[in-house]
């Protein structure tokens, strides 16, 4: 019987333009493979719609107009991001992983239906909230998860959330690698 590959946790940040996609558009896409830095995916993003709330643009720093002009259609970046994923199939099973994964996987979800049919990361879209996992594991409240107080008790310094959404990515992956690591010594 062949052996079965390992889960592949893919660290996963949106930048948008607004509170939920279709009305508003995901601007820029990151994922990372935790433990393998290697391995990312980034995109920005051709907006959906004309719609867009000021406070939610300032917040990624991207230029709208520009993106209207020279960023690839979404349903190129979520083909593009989805042959990407099922690549890594080679190598481990993909994981969903974000912080929050109410609000990144609502938008990459949902511009996945929408933009080719169906999820590499299923049907439901479902994977792993950062948030919840450490509530888990440390039986503390939510106002305990934050990814600011989970990187203090981690010790992880210099590791940034810059609003972009490869470095967020990265910075995700990151902090999930030393929650396992964490997790293990626990478990011991």
């Amino acid at each position: 019987m062949p052996e079965k590959l390992p889960e592949l946790y893919i660290a996963v940040d949106v930048e948008a333009d607004g509170p939920i996609p279709g009305p508003y558009s995901m601007l820029s896409l990151g994922m990372v493979v935790v433990g393998k830095p290697e391995f990312t995916f980034y995109s920005e993003i051709k907006p959906i719609s004309d719609n867009y709330d000021t406070q939610a643009l300032a917040v990624s720093g991207l230029d709208r107009d520009k993106l209207m002009k020279e960023a690839p259609s979404a349903k190129e970046v979520m083909e593009k991001v989805a042959k990407w994923i099922n690549n890594l199939r080679k190598i481990g099973r993909p994981v969903f992983l974000a912080a929050p994964a109410v609000w990144d996987g609502m938008f990459v979800h949902w511009y996945f239906m929408k933009f080719t049919g169906k999820s590499p990361f299923g049907m439901t879209g479902s994977g792993i909230d950062l948030r919840s996992y450490w509530m888990g594991m440390n039986n503390c409240e939510w106002s305990e998860t934050r990814k600011g107080k989970i990187k203090f008790q981690l010790s992880l310094k210099g590791v940034l959330h810059t609003h972009n959404a490869l470095e967020d990515a990265k910075e995700l992956a990151i902090v999930f690698e030393a929650v396992l690591k964490k997790w293990k010594k626990k478990s011991k």
